[in-house]
C-alpha cells in the first residue's frame, strides 16, 4: 500500500516545483538546495497534516456532542411515547369503565321502566277496583239506609255491621295509600331515567372529543418521530462521511511514516494503527533534517570554468 501513495506524493510535489531542464539542475543546484525543496515540502505537508488534523478533532467532538444529544433527545421521546401510551390506555379504561356504568345504567333503568309499567297496570287495577267498590257502595247505599233502619230495630245485630263497615274503610283507606306510594316511586323513576339520559349523552361527547384530541396529539408525535428519524439518517451519512476522510488521512499518514522508515532504512516500529505516534516520528524527521540542514556550511558558487 505504500508504493502508489509514495508515488502520488512524489507527482504532486513534482507539478508544485517550478519545471527545469536536466541541465540547469545539474549545473545551478547543489544537493543542498535539493535538501531545502525537500525541508519545504515536508514542513507544507506537516501544515497541512496539523489542520487536517485540528479540523478533524473539531468536527468528531461536533459530532459526538451531536449523537449524545440527538440519543438523549431519541430517549425522551421514547418516554414520551411510553407515557403517551400509558395515557391512552388508562383514557380507554376509562372510557371503558363508563361505557360499563351506562350499559348497566341502561339494564337498572330498563328494569325499572318494567317495574314502572307493572305498578302502573297494577294502579290501574286498583283504580278500576276502587271505581268498582265506589259504584257497589253507591249501589249499596239503599241497602245501607235499609240496614240501619233495620238496626234500630234489631241493636243485637250492630257490632256484626260495624265490623264490616270498618273492615271497607280500611281497605279502601289502604288502597289509596298504596295508590299514592306507587305514584310517588313513579315520578321519582321517571326522573331518574332523565337524569340518566342527560348523563351518558354528555359523557359520550365528552369521550368523543378527547379521543379526537389524543388522536392529534398522536398524529403530531409520529411526525416529530419521522422527522427525527430522517435527522438520524442524515447525521450517519455524514459521519461515514467524516469516517472517510479520517481513513484516507490516516493512510496519507502511514505512506508518509513509511516514507521515512525506508529513508531511515529502518523497519517500522509503531503499530498500523497509531496514527499520532507515526505523526511525531514524521514530524521528528523533519525537525533532524531540518537541524542538519541548518548545520551545513553555505555552498560557494562554482567558479566558472576558462
Amino acid at each position: 500500500m505504500a508504493v502508489p501513495w509514495e508515488k502520488y506524493f512524489r507527482q504532486a510535489l513534482q507539478e508544485k516545483l517550478p519545471k527545469k531542464t536536466p541541465q540547469q539542475n545539474a549545473d545551478h543546484f547543489p544537493p543542498v538546495l535539493h535538501l531545502l525543496e525537500k525541508r519545504e515540502e515536508l514542513a507544507d505537508a506537516d501544515r497541512g497534516l496539523r489542520t487536517q488534523k485540528e479540523v478533524f478533532q473539531t468536527t468528531m467532538a461536533a459530532l459526538k456532542q451531536r449523537r449524545e444529544e440527538l440519543e438523549k433527545k431519541e430517549q425522551e421521546l421514547k418516554g414520551s411515547f411510553v407515557r403517551f401510551d400509558k395515557f391512552l390506555q388508562d383514557a380507554e379504561a376509562r372510557r371503558s369503565s363508563a361505557l360499563r356504568r351506562a350499559a348497566e345504567e341502561r339494564h337498572r333503568v330498563g328494569r325499572q321502566e318494567a317495574q314502572a309499567l307493572r305498578l302502573r297496570a297494577q294502579l290501574e287495577e286498583l283504580q278500576r277496583e276502587r271505581a268498582r267498590l265506589q259504584r257497589q257502595l253507591v249501589r249499596l247505599e239503599p241497602c245501607a239506609r235499609l240496614l240501619r233502619q233495620v238496626l234500630e230495630q234489631l241493636p243485637e245485630e250492630v257490632p256484626e255491621m260495624v265490623a264490616r263497615f270498618d273492615a271497607l274503610a280500611d281497605t279502601r283507606a289502604e288502597l289509596r295509600l298504596t295508590e299514592r306510594q306507587r305514584l310517588g316511586e313513579l315520578e321519582k323513576a321517571r326522573a331518574r331515567l332523565q337524569r340518566l339520559r342527560d348523563t351518558w349523552q354528555d359523557e359520550l361527547l365528552r369521550q368523543g372529543q378527547r379521543r379526537a384530541q389524543l388522536l392529534e396529539r398522536l398524529e403530531a408525535a409520529r411526525e416529530r418521530t419521522l422527522h427525527w428519524e430522517s435527522k438520524w439518517v442524515q447525521i450517519q451519512n455524514t459521519a461515514a462521511e467524516k469516517t472517510l476522510l479520517l481513513g484516507r488521512t490516516r493512510m496519507s499518514a502511514l505512506n508518509l511514516f513509511q516514507l521515512v522508515c525506508q529513508h531511515q532504512r529502518q523497519p517500522p516500529a509503531l503499530d498500523i494503527e497509531d496514527t499520532e505516534g507515526q505523526l511525531e516520528q514524521v514530524k521528528q524527521f523533519i525537525l533532524d533534517l531540518s537541524a542538519m540542514l541548518a548545520s551545513l556550511p553555505q555552498a560557494q558558487p562554482a567558479a566558472p570554468a576558462p
